[in-house]
């Protein structure tokens, strides 16, 4: 970009706004890792019904399971909000999800654990992708087959293709001959080129 063109003030339309957003930090990772705070939150204290039989995973350890589903809800908030401490909040997730195979029903029944242990991974492993550069022959650049093109300057006709000759980097001549007294001469150290 050159100080002649001045960048993008305006705002992305709506539908992309979102787009642009979730592309710029480690999205899945987040949502992963929320989903897997949940059951390992809830299952604890939680009971399900089915018909007249009550099914009740209350554990001694339920204070715990409530602390590390909650922990991994703030972790993958904060995997969305503050995407330059993904590394730490993936490895926190990782570390969490362990936990909590003894601590909350083998970490919410394994489906807690399995998601938390994959939104964890993934932010520990997102990297932002780098900056786009706009051109201004944005056009050209489609139509383009990414063949070299003959030109007529060259007294080439058209239609053909110019195969570039292989370029070899020139060899240096070297300034001076290195001798027992190179190391003397130079205050004592030592140049290697």
């Amino acid at each position: 970009m050159s100080a002649e063109i001045p960048a993008s003030r305006e705002v992305p339309v709506k539908e992309n706004r979102f787009k642009v957003w979730r592309q710029t930090r480690p999205f899945w990772a987040g949502l992963f890792t929320m989903l897997g705070g949940v059951p390992i939150a809830y299952l604890p204290y939680g009971d399900l019904r089915l018909g007249n039989i009550t099914l009740a995973l209350a554990t001694t350890a339920g204070a715990g399971a409530l602390i590390i589903g909650v922990l991994l809800i703030t972790l993958g908030l904060t995997m969305w909000f503050q995407p330059v401490v993904r590394v730490f909040a993936g490895v926190a997730a990782i570390v969490l999800a362990l936990v909590s195979i003894p601590v909350s029903n083998f970490g919410g029944l394994v489906v807690g654990f399995l998601f938390s242990l994959i939104g964890g991974a993934m932010s520990a492993s997102w990297a932002p992708a780098p900056p786009v550069e706009e051109t201004e022959e944005s056009g050209d650049a489609a139509e383009h087959d990414g063949r070299p093109e003959a030109s007529d300057e060259a007294g080439a006709e058209p239609g053909t293709e110019v195969v570039p000759a292989a370029v070899f980097p020139e060899q240096r001549e070297a300034e001076h001959q290195a001798t027992e007294t190179t190391i003397d001469a130079n205050g004592g150290r030592n140049s290697a080129g």
